[in-house]
């Protein structure tokens, strides 16, 4: 088997020329070897912007209460342990960005991340723009869209302002959040010379999801004022619970993933016939 040096790849992502030959395993024309590279990265790079689009538009639209612990039993009320809808299908992002990072190089995992970054503006920009144009709602005599009997906008700028509300917050943690997640990865890789696999990717994912959560939660809650706070209970405690609980769910879904990481790239890497991975 001719074995090309795995460096190559890890800096420059894989090129059209080059491939591993495995045993039992066919070469594949240089014609055939890019088309299968270019689509797999088109799908790990389709399925993360798409989750990014869904999570601006679902976000806070509404929380999953998990459960309540009362803390205090001479304060009315109990702390709600609850997450965000948008967080369920997050994980998959940096699930994305793992295979990417390992597949393809840092360069371009975070080309991803940025265009995820431009995708967020544009989805921002078209519910601007959709709600800035006329429509068949009630308006009151200065413009504004009128509430029904219930006190309710309708729901497309209901949606609308929970979007704008979270926008700031997702955007500036996303960012931090993928531009860390990569980073760490590669810091990872280097520092056990490409082995343990299970390592970069927990590693990279649980430090980067800690700080996309402590930062959606407090600027959702200061900038967007979004968070379902009992104003009876003690804020810091209550935005505590919303981190701690929004980060263990992270948790879990990260050590889920890994098995399927493991797996993943075992079998994508024969299939791109790309030197294979040390775990």
């Amino acid at each position: 088997m001719v074995c090309y040096p795995r460096t190559m790849q890890h800096l420059h992502g894989p090129l059209p020329s080059e491939q591993y030959r495995y045993e039992g395993l066919k070469e594949l024309t240089e014609h055939e070897l890019h088309r299968r590279r270019e689509r797999l990265f088109l799908l790990l790079s389709g399925i993360f912007l798409g989750t990014l689009a869904m999570l601006n538009i679902l976000g806070i639209t509404r929380f999953i209460k998990l459960f309540e612990i009362d803390f205090d039993k001479g304060i009315d009320g109990s702390t709600v342990f609850a997450v965000a809808v948008g967080v369920l299908p997050y994980p998959m992002t940096f699930l994305c960005t793992d295979f990417i990072s390992e597949l393809y190089g840092r360069r371009r995992a975070n080309a991803v991340v940025w265009v995820g970054l431009i995708l967020n503006l544009w989805v921002v920009f078209i519910l601007w723009i959709g709600g800035a144009l006329p429509g068949f709602e009630a308006v009151g005599p200065e413009g504004e869209i009128l509430t029904d009997a219930a006190g309710r906008l309708p729901v497309f700028y209901e949606v609308r302002s929970l979007a704008f509300g979270a926008v700031t917050a997702s955007m500036i943690a996303y960012l931090v959040a993928q531009l860390v997640d990569v980073q760490v990865f590669h810091f990872w890789k280097r520092l056990t010379r490409g082995k343990h696999l299970w390592l970069r990717n927990n590693g990279s994912t649980l430090v980067s999801q800690l700080v996309d959560t402590t930062a959606v939660i407090l600027i959702t809650h200061f900038y967007a004022k979004a968070l379902p706070i009992n104003p009876e209970q003690e804020l810091w405690l209550q935005l505590f619970v919303f981190i701690a609980t929004g980060y263990a769910f992270k948790l879990l879904a990260a050590l889920l993933d890994t098995l399927p990481f493991i797996i993943g790239t075992k079998h994508l890497v024969r299939y791109l016939r790309l030197p294979p991975p040390t775990a």
